[in-house]
């Protein structure tokens, strides 16, 4: 009989793409970079997101991208984000392509690719915040946090940040993968053992107390992540956070019990796989 621990980490590792899953996607980020260059001006363009933090999603994650342009910020990050939007559209014209804040996002053939305007500042990037004006962020240091918290625990926090990115995409829950996956790494970072029922279920625990509230970068360096960009979408997500809880609770007692079945029962449920 397989346990419930056994069955999460399989399921967990079936999610994950593929190495040359995104390389169509990928592929066009050269003509991407040259044009945006040539309309508006960059300092450079780099790959950040779940892909790059290793923490993606199979079907569902995209190729993502923060690009520094030059020149002075504008006021409203739209006008950042149009400008984009239109230099982009000119070059594909044939290629469906709309903002979804804070990103551009190209809807290739071959797969989606994401495009966050930024502006560089003493510190960090300014980049468009979902709700609403700019926020300053540090993708790479994050992405070093991530994978220092990772190195513990036999890759604890990625697992988990998995976990929890699979549940949003399945029940088509409105909350942002990155404040997901930021919640996962912390609560890694304060572990010093890791089960994966029990650190499930007591991740959404955490989720659920802090009601999705806006959590602090743990790098202390930029702004707060927030898990929502709207406060119709944070009712949704609570709702379906609430139902979370209730099934990796039931899952996390009857795995205690030795009741893999059960458990394992609860789980599906709870992941919508």
């Amino acid at each position: 009989m397989q346990s419930a621990t056994a069955w999460l980490q399989e399921t967990t590792r079936s999610w994950i793409p593929s190495p040359t899953q995104f390389d169509g996607a990928r592929g066009h980020r050269t003509e991407i970079e040259k044009k945006l260059d040539a309309k508006l001006g960059i300092f450079r363009m780099f790959e950040i997101g779940s892909l790059r933090h290793g923490t993606g999603i199979y079907h569902h994650s995209d190729a993502d991208y923060l690009v520094s342009l030059k020149g002075s910020q504008p006021i409203s990050p739209w006008t950042a984000l149009n400008n984009v939007k239109a230099a982009l559209q000119e070059r594909f014209p044939y290629t469906t392509i709309v903002v979804r804040q804070p990103a551009v996002v190209c809807r290739f053939n071959d797969g989606d690719v994401e495009v966050v305007p930024g502006y560089i500042t003493p510190s960090g990037y300014s980049i468009p915040d979902p709700t609403g004006g700019w926020m300053i962020t540090h993708p790479e240091e994050h992405n070093t946090w991530v994978n220092d918290v990772n190195r513990n625990l036999d890759g604890a926090a990625k697992k988990l940040a998995r976990q929890v990115k699979i549940w949003k995409y399945q029940r088509n829950v409105p909350v942002s993968s990155c404040y997901l996956e930021m919640r996962a790494a912390k609560h890694i970072d304060g572990e010093s053992s890791y089960n994966p029922v029990w650190d499930l279920y007591l991740t959404f625990r955490k989720l659920q107390t802090a009601q999705l509230g806006a959590m602090n970068d743990p790098t202390g360096l930029g702004s707060r992540f927030t898990a929502t960009s709207s406060d119709a979408s944070r009712l949704d997500a609570l709702s379906k956070l609430n139902t979370a809880v209730s099934r990796a609770e039931k899952a996390k007692d009857y795995y205690r019990n030795d009741d893999h079945v059960s458990a394992i029962g609860q789980l599906k449920l709870l992941l919508g796989v």
